[in-house]
């Protein structure tokens, strides 16, 4: 079985980018499951039940999403809904969604989770370790993949090692910067620290060049638009054996204009 796992999606432009390519890309690759992180997919930022149908409506079969899951207010009833779209498990109980999800492909059944690192981020979150633990006692699926959205790459690795040979998959997100450490860890867990980003090449992580650079020379409140012009798609695949549940294959997917 093949998984393409894309990293976050950023605006219109990326979306566009992503819905121009991934036909082709699945026809090519024999791709049977697609995951991609959603939480910067609408324009200026967050997600919203727009931006996720475009996803959705494209050939993508779940969305994760990290730190911007809540940023518009939108994503609330997106969340509440029966859509495939999750938010990071470790946030506390009470806020809307879910951190894990099923896609159910008949022959076989595929639980994703979505979890925040708490390293240089939000530390108030749930321990990303303590809830990984506490989601897997109940996972009864052979196949298990993780979008850890974190900051830290020690943080991502750390947690992969934790649960290598637990799951199928590890992909970080949340830096838009694609790795080159795709590996298979001992246990049989395939791995990136950061599948990197689905938008514009010519830009800050996505944003507005001239804006990103203000920001951070002034200190001042600046309005981050994204960029437009050329774009890429970042991605990894997980060949994964249906049948032991562990990863056989990892390739990296880097598509330009």
């Amino acid at each position: 079985m093949n998984i393409l796992c894309i990293g976050d999606v950023t605006g219109t432009i990326g979306i566009d980018f992503l819905r121009s390519h991934l036909t082709a890309l699945k026809r090519l690759k024999k791709i049977d499951v697609v995951i991609a992180n959603g939480e910067n997919s609408a324009d200026t930022n967050g997600i919203t039940p727009d931006s996720a149908n475009y996803l959705l409506n494209c050939g993508v079969d779940l969305l994760t999403t990290g730190n911007h899951s809540f940023q518009r207010k939108e994503s609330y009833e997106l969340y509440e809904s029966d859509a495939p779209v999750i938010r990071p498990a470790n946030y506390p109980s009470k806020a809307p969604g879910v951190g894990s999800y099923v896609i159910d492909l008949g022959r076989v059944r595929i639980r994703v989770l979505n979890m925040m690192g708490t390293v240089g981020m939000n530390p108030v979150l749930d321990c990303p370790f303590d809830t990984a633990d506490r989601l897997l006692e109940d996972v009864r699926e052979k196949i298990i993949i993780m979008d850890m959205h974190a900051e830290a790459t020690a943080e991502k690795r750390a947690l992969a090692y934790y649960l290598d040979g637990r799951i199928s998959a590890f992909f970080g997100t949340h830096t838009h910067v694609q790795t080159a450490d795709e590996q298979i860890l001992p246990g049989g867990t395939g791995f990136i620290t950061d599948v990197g980003m689905t938008g514009p090449i010519n830009s800050v992580i996505g944003v507005n060049i001239d804006a990103a650079i203000e920001k951070m020379r002034t200190k001042m409140p600046v309005r981050l638009n994204y960029a437009e012009g050329r774009c890429m798609l970042n991605g990894i695949i997980f060949t994964i054996d249906e049948k032991t549940g562990r990863t056989t294959a990892v390739e990296r997917v880097n598509i330009s204009d």
